[in-house]
C-alpha cells in the first residue's frame, strides 16, 4: 500500500486565513497577534495591503517567515492631505460632547454609508476647541517589517 503526502494548502487570491501577523516600524510594532489569537481574513477585502498581500500568495500553511517592505510600499506615502482640521461642533455631533482630545490620542470616525470606521490621530488642537487629525495609516512613508505564521488555508 502507498499513502501519497497530500500537499498543503497554499495561500491563493480570495484564500480565508487563520494567522499570526506583526507589523512593525521603526519605532517597534503597531499590530502584534503572537501574544495574543490569531488572526482571521480574507484575501482580496482590503483587510491587508496588496502589497503585503503578494507577499503571502504561494505560502503554504504552517509557513512562518518575516519579509521587509520599503518605505511607503506597504501602506504608501505619508499624504499631507490626509492632515485635516475638524470643528468641534462636528466632533460634538458625533461623539461625546464633554470628549478631551489629547495630540497622539485615536480618534474613530464613522464612514460616511455609516457601515465602517476609520481612525484620526490628534496632532494638535486649538483653542475654540478644533483639532487637526492625521487620516494617514501610521506607517504610511516608512519601512515596515511583516512577520506572519500561518495557521490556516481555506
Amino acid at each position: 500500500m502507498t499513502t501519497t503526502a497530500t500537499p498543503l494548502p497554499a495561500v491563493q487570491p480570495g484564500s480565508f486565513l487563520t494567522l499570526h501577523y506583526r507589523l512593525a516600524g521603526p519605532a517597534g510594532d503597531v499590530i502584534n497577534t503572537f501574544e495574543d489569537k490569531p488572526a482571521t481574513l480574507s484575501l482580496g477585502t482590503g483587510e491587508l495591503s496588496p502589497a503585503m498581500e503578494q507577499r503571502l500568495l504561494g505560502l503554504p500553511e504552517g509557513t512562518h517567515a518575516t519579509f521587509e517592505l520599503a518605505a511607503g510600499e506597504a501602506f504608501g506615502e505619508r499624504n499631507a492631505d490626509m492632515q485635516q482640521w475638524v470643528a468641534r461642533k462636528l466632533l460634538t455631533e458625533l461623539g461625546d460632547p464633554d470628549e478631551k482630545y489629547n495630540v497622539g490620542d485615536v480618534v474613530q470616525f464613522p464612514t460616511p454609508d455609516g457601515q465602517g470606521s476609520y481612525a484620526g490621530a490628534v496632532m494638535q488642537v486649538r483653542d475654540d476647541g478644533a483639532v487637526l487629525f492625521d487620516f494617514n495609516h501610521p506607517l504610511a512613508g516608512q519601512p515596515v517589517t511583516f512577520e506572519v505564521q500561518i495557521i490556516g488555508v481555506l
